[in-house]
């Protein structure tokens, strides 16, 4: 420890640290948990010079250096009790106290709760310090800090824990708190909606807080509006309008077998049973019967008139398949048990599956009724595949997603649900459908490294990869997990965070359960940046998925002037890729929807950008564009204005364009 506390105060002893934080290092023999918490949000670690974050672990010595670093702007976390840290006011009492729950200051109301309680001396803090965090019972501070010059401080009374979000969620943004952005960020987030939690908020200010939080795409609870309704097709349309002028897509989410509640209560003789013979109405799904042909033909169609009402993006068919996680051991939730199913497998193999919850008690039957389940729930996927692909023929643009829950990671799955991913996987490979892993309740309580290894059983099936996504469900678990029920902080953005950088896409379930503190930083754990080198004012940025760099002022890509940007955040697309200022300012796209190969200013004033988009794409202009181009093919634009800017509709698949300006 004593060398690199050498190297890093002596190193360049007039080395600035006013320029953007990227890095950060680790001061002490272990580096403990720290760097999964800052890498959750985009730093890199590196024990040098470079580094602008100095985590400063107990023991560390005292030194005049650290307070000239943080009046020159480094930021400085001082862990526990240390002589550094009482150099900064920071001291630890003859008092002690047990903790095993605090307050935090962002979310008063959240219990906070460790699984293990600490004893650790009551602290005395400077008088300009702001406490963020505090014991319960006693309220001594366990989190505090303060600005000093042109940097700051930040204390924790203990380590953040072995995976680094088990004792304080909000550490990191006590450190936005204190003025530490984050250098990247991700616009490419789907986000699940439920207008039942939305009805009377203004729609243009949360279109704009989404697009600030990192969502590219909200897919709306489309069963809602199944059946016309005046206000409510009114509040649809307003709504995909405000998400269109913010460059949001907008996109259908579909939960067969549940069609819509009216549609329950019009056809009592189409709904699913259960294994007590009882209507399947589980939780808020109300099942019905697809496997009957007339109840097919009758939702079909319904859906097809649901699409052709709306300017919808896309649709995601989620979670087609049975009822229940506990499998057959709860006939109340087991399904299906209607009349058709019963006669098709009772004509296939000699005895009614009803039998399975009375006499008929032997594991081979009830595998093969299992087996003839998870069959069955994979025609239904492929049934309803190909009635949702044969709607890209009123809406070419629509791109298709197939929610389907995860069976690999935990294979029991298959047979609790007849959720079959190896059987599903190659029909939304045909089909072109994104598919999209649903993560199961039953593996919510594991860590973020769950990610890497769900991709990596997943890749194996298919050879489109990059179809691949992963829905993490942001909601209160049913496991004693700690120290949140739901995931917050500093455990969302690791699980965002190593889900982004396993999957092509990540979507979040849902829109309103994701706290507000954590809005700020979604983006930054969402930005899948491998790789920053930095060489005077030149940065190289390897991303996996193109990255929004905080930069300010005019941007040159590759030593050419860039237009994606908006003057606080210049977008990469994916790749390697230098950055660096340019004195030239051009005409700006703001932001964009889609996957850019490349951009550039044209003599005449006016843009060219070549993108790919498995929907349609939308750019923000500055200003109202003139004429565009498409193809080479001059094009009427389709606009929405948005405030003093501009959105403009692309289409779907690999194009270049061409921007017009007056």
């Amino acid at each position: 420890m004593r060398s690199l506390v050498s190297f890093l105060l002596l190193a360049s002893a007039a080395a600035s640290d006013s320029g953007p934080a990227l890095h950060f290092a680790v001061i002490g023999p272990e580096p403990g948990s720290w760097p999964r918490v800052l890498s959750s949000v985009g730093f890199l670690r590196q024990d040098s010079e470079l580094a602008r974050i100095f985590v400063l672990r107990p023991a560390t010595p005292a030194s005049p250096q650290w307070t000239g670093r943080v009046e020159r702007g480094a930021l400085v976390i001082l862990e526990g009790e240390s002589p550094v840290a009482e150099s900064f006011g920071f001291r630890g009492g003859k008092n002690r106290v047990r903790a095993g729950s605090i307050v935090d200051e962002r979310r008063p109301k959240l219990p906070i709760i460790w699984q293990k309680t600490l004893e650790m001396p009551r602290f005395a803090v400077p008088p300009e310090a702001r406490v963020f965090a505090r014991e319960r019972w006693t309220g001594a501070p366990v989190l505090a800090g303060f600005r000093r010059g042109a940097g700051a401080v930040l204390w924790v009374a203990a380590s953040p824990g072995e995976q680094g979000y088990e004792r304080f969620p909000y550490i990191l943004h006590a450190l936005a708190d204190l003025g530490l952005e984050a250098p990247f960020r991700s616009s490419r987030l789907w986000a699940f909606f439920d207008s039942s939690y939305r009805m009377r908020v203004d729609l243009d200010y949360f279109a704009s807080r989404w697009r600030a939080s990192g969502i590219g795409a909200l897919h709306v609870a489309a069963w809602h509006f199944q059946e016309p309704d005046p206000a409510r097709d009114r509040y649809l349309n307003d709504l995909i309008a405000a998400c269109h002028r913010k460059g949001i897509l907008v996109y259908a989410w579909l939960e067969l077998p549940h069609v819509s509640d009216k549609f329950w209560a019009d056809h009592p003789e189409w709904r699913e049973k259960t294994a007590a013979l009882q209507d399947a109405q589980l939780d808020w799904r109300k099942l019905m019967n697809l496997t009957n042909p007339d109840c097919f033909r009758a939702a079909a169609e319904g859906v097809k008139q649901l699409i052709e009402r709306f300017d919808w993006d896309g649709v995601n068919l989620a979670e087609l398949y049975f009822e229940s996680l506990e499998g057959a051991s709860n006939p109340a939730r087991f399904t299906p048990m209607n009349e058709d199913v019963r006669k098709m497998f009772r004509e296939a193999r000699g005895f009614d599956p009803i039998e399975l919850f009375g006499a008929r008690k032997d594991e081979a039957s009830l595998r093969a009724f299992l087996d003839f389940r998870a069959e069955l729930a994979r025609r239904m996927q492929q049934d309803w595949m190909d009635q949702i692909a044969s709607l890209r023929g009123v809406r070419p643009h629509l791109d298709l997603a197939l929610t389907h829950v995860d069976d690999r990671f935990d294979p029991g799955m298959k047979d609790a649900i007849g959720a079959d991913a190896a059987g599903a996987l190659p029909l939304a490979g045909e089909k072109g459908f994104t598919f999209l892993i649903e993560d199961p309740a039953t593996v919510w309580h594991m860590g973020p490294e769950r990610y890497p290894e769900i991709a990596r059983r997943y890749q194996s099936l298919t050879p489109h990869a990059g179809k691949l996504a992963i829905d993490i469900n942001v909601v209160d678990r049913y496991q004693d997990v700690y120290p949140t029920k739901q995931q917050t902080g500093t455990e969302l953005f690791q699980l965002v965070n190593l889900a982004a950088g396993s999957f092509d896409r990540v979507a979040l379930y849902f829109e309103n359960s994701i706290l507000t503190p954590d809005l700020k930083l979604l983006p930054a754990a969402a930005a899948a940046v491998r790789r920053v080198e930095t060489v005077g004012g030149v940065w190289t940025v390897e991303s996996a998925g193109g990255a929004g760099v905080r930069w300010a002022g005019a941007a040159a890509m590759d030593g050419k002037p860039w237009p994606l940007t908006d003057g606080t955040t210049v977008w990469l697309p994916a790749g390697v890729h230098t950055l660096e200022a340019s004195p030239l300012s051009t005409p700006r796209i703001l932001d964009f929807n889609g996957d850019v190969q490349s951009a550039e200013s044209l003599p005449d004033g006016g843009l060219a950008l070549s993108y790919s988009s498995a929907s349609r794409a939308i750019a923000i202009l500055e200003s109202r564009p003139a004429g565009l181009e498409v193809d080479g093919v001059e094009t009427a634009p389709e606009l929405f204005s948005s405030g003093r800017n501009w959105a403009v509709m692309l289409p779907r698949g690999v194009h270049t364009v061409r921007i017009r300006y007056p």
